[in-house]
């Protein structure tokens, strides 16, 4: 349309006066407020749906830290369920076959890869 402005004029001269009231047609500061308003509103509702997704997830070693205290079979079975695997050298100890090994050692095996 650019390349005839004579028509692109034609065309505007053409249209109808426009049938809001003049008040409503332009953008005054009580509609940027409310604008705003819901700009803000928007970004709280995406940063609350979002926040789940962006919050940092605790260590695997804090994560088995926090497994101290519990029974040494109990404790074994947690670490299996956060490693989504159970060490070939807890396997015993888990299901009292072999005597638990002590706090430091249940650790050390279970951060080995």
């Amino acid at each position: 349309m650019s390349s005839h402005p004579e028509v692109s004029a034609d065309l505007i001269a053409a249209l109808g006066p426009p049938r809001l009231v003049p008040q409503l047609a332009t953008l005054g500061w009580p509609e940027m407020l409310g604008l705003l308003g819901l700009g803000l509103l928007a970004g709280v509702v995406a940063a609350t749906a979002l926040s789940p997704f962006l919050g940092r997830r605790t260590s695997t070693c804090a994560r088995i830290r926090a497994t101290r205290g519990l029974p040494p079979q109990e404790r074994i079975l947690a670490i299996a369920r956060i490693l989504g695997r159970l060490p070939e050298p807890l396997r015993a100890p888990a299901y009292g076959a072999a005597p638990a090994p002590s706090d430091d050692r249940i650790e050390q095996l279970a951060r080995r890869r």
